[in-house]
């Protein structure tokens, strides 16, 4: 009797607990393995095909014009901010209204979340700190100029400025605890492309004073230099200094909110030119450019990871930005990419290099639009790019995260040339090509045709995942796809099976075998989400 009251009473207890209780799940993280990084979201890895809402729609009137474009992309995240003037108009009282109707709303909708917080900095400026802080000169100071005056930018120096921005994002973290069990939020992005343009550093006295003494030990260690800042890093002193105390005031930030949840938090940068050292006064310094990711590193240990921010056309460019930010040390995302239609080609080389996330800005029918750097309009051929390969990943979006963490992984866009792309991947060759139909040679004279609507287009892209030796995961669309045996290879290597199809627990299951036309002249993904499974093999 006693044993049946006891099971009695333990039921009872767990029908009271609370709902949240019962819903939680495993908090997201990064994990990194053998220079491979992968986003853990519900205790697998996650791929984040988002898209980001203009900088305004952060209110609950907004969110109508948010979820159906996102559905209409296929889109399985939201990077949304929450504003510091939002959440603390009155300091030391918070409002968080906007962001449950957000929670309720993401759920409803199927979205994960990315948090985009605009505290101190927002693309540089305090717009979006309440006007209690930034108009309060005094406790709350801008940098100073060279010639003595006031910087639009607070100082990253000022104790008060960290203390109440820090406070605030606590309180937000805290209320994520409480209220978002189920982890609706996966990532959070601590301030917004940080620094300061025109002016390199804060010329203050206190600034003057820290500029004076020699490097910290941490970042000497790190860059492999010592001395004064000058001495250290000579005409980039100004830049460098800014950028250490920079990371420093946004690492304070997001270790406090780490402690309360321990969500993974990265930074997003304003970029300076792909490949050169920039002029201090002409980029946004203090952000996490590619050539100051070390400082950052050592200055920020609580940031999981930097980010580019993407708006530049050129292909070229677009190359050499991906390439600096995917480093062993530093998993790769796109969290902002321009939306116009040649930016959505650039998703496959960030999958190629084993990137997390990908979102393209302006993502909602508010009716603003950010032309030139992004889309004129959101018109029914410019979201037709990004839907189409974000329908072929979201049916295979585990899947393809988890093999991008264990496999090599290869990825191009159609360049700004049109020439064809190649790499080796174990004893194969795979060459990309553009501008074909689906049947024929380019090169055929004994039958008449015309180029296809799509060859002049910056449109078009693939991705690989090397699945085994000789078997490959294919995603692609507006290319022409050719395998082959690699240089000093075996002989007689051949195209075995070309399987379209998914996955279903993980394992592939195969909806129809490519053969005849659809092998003869290459493997050809043109306008409808396909996923394939290729396999090579040799013949004795």
């Amino acid at each position: 009797m006693k044993k049946i009251i006891g099971l009695w009473a333990v039921s009872l207890a767990s029908l009271a607990m609370p709902a949240v209780a019962q819903q939680a799940s495993p908090v997201p993280h990064i994990e990194t393995k053998d220079g491979r990084h992968a986003l853990i979201v519900d205790g697998a890895p996650f791929l984040v095909l988002g898209g980001q809402v203009n900088n305004s729609s952060n209110y609950a009137t907004s969110l109508p014009a948010v979820w159906p474009m996102l559905d209409r992309i296929h889109a399985n995240t939201v990077e949304i901010p929450v504003a510091w003037q939002q959440v603390e108009p009155v300091e030391g009282r918070f409002d968080f209204s906007f962001l449950q109707t957000l929670l309720d709303q993401a759920r409803t909708h199927d979205k994960r979340i990315v948090l985009l917080w605009f505290g101190t900095w927002k693309n540089t400026s305090p717009g979006y700190m309440p006007a209690w802080a930034k108009l309060d000169n005094r406790r709350f100071p801008r940098m100073k100029t060279k010639t003595g005056e006031d910087h639009y930018v607070h100082s990253p120096h000022a104790r008060a400025t960290l203390d109440a921005d820090k406070r605030a994002f606590v309180q937000v973290m805290t209320y994520l605890r409480d209220h978002d069990p189920q982890n609706t939020v996966i990532m959070v992005q601590p301030e917004n492309e940080v620094g300061s343009y025109r002016s390199p550093r804060d010329y203050g006295v206190a600034a003057n004073r820290l500029f004076a003494q020699n490097i910290p030990d941490a970042l000497a260690r790190r860059v492999g230099k010592r001395g004064t800042w000058t001495q250290a890093f000579g005409a980039q002193a100004d830049r460098a200094f800014n950028t250490w105390y920079t990371a420093a005031f946004v690492n304070e930030i997001a270790a406090a909110g780490k402690a309360v949840k321990p969500l993974p938090m990265y930074v997003n940068a304003s970029l300076a030119g792909p490949s050169n050292v920039p002029d201090p006064t002409g980029v946004a310094s203090g952000g996490p450019q590619q050539d100051v990711l070390d400082i950052w590193k050592a200055a920020a240990p609580a940031i999981d990871f930097a980010a580019p921010d993407i708006y530049d056309r050129a292909s070229g460019n677009v190359a050499l930005y991906l390439e600096k930010y995917a480093r062993p040390d530093n998993a790769l995302m796109v969290p902002e990419i321009g939306n116009a239609k040649e930016f959505a080609r650039f998703l496959y080389p960030t999958l190629g290099h084993g990137g997390i996330g990908f979102s393209p800005f302006g993502m909602d029918a508010t009716g603003y639009f950010n032309y030139p750097l992004g889309a004129a309009t959101l018109d029914d051929a410019t979201l037709d790019v990004f839907a189409l390969p974000y329908k072929a990943l979201s049916s295979i979006m585990r899947d393809w995260a988890r093999i991008a963490f264990e496999r090599p992984t290869w990825g191009v866009a159609k360049p700004d040339d049109g020439t064809a792309q190649s790499t080796t991947m174990g004893g194969w060759t795979i060459t990309a090509s553009w501008g074909a139909w689906q049947f024929g040679q380019k090169d055929w004279t004994w039958i008449k045709s015309s180029p296809p609507p799509w060859a002049d287009q910056p449109v078009g892209g693939v991705a690989v995942a090397q699945m085994s030796a000789d078997e490959f995961l294919v995603v692609g669309d507006h290319v022409r796809l050719e395998f082959g045996t690699a240089k000093g290879g075996a002989a007689n290597g051949m195209v075995v099976s070309v399987e379209e199809g998914g996955f279903a627990d993980g394992r592939w299951v195969t909806q129809r075998v490519w053969n005849g036309d659809q092998t003869d002249y290459g493997i050809n993904l043109i306008d409808r989400p396909q996923v394939l499974r290729v396999t090579m093999g040799r013949y004795r």
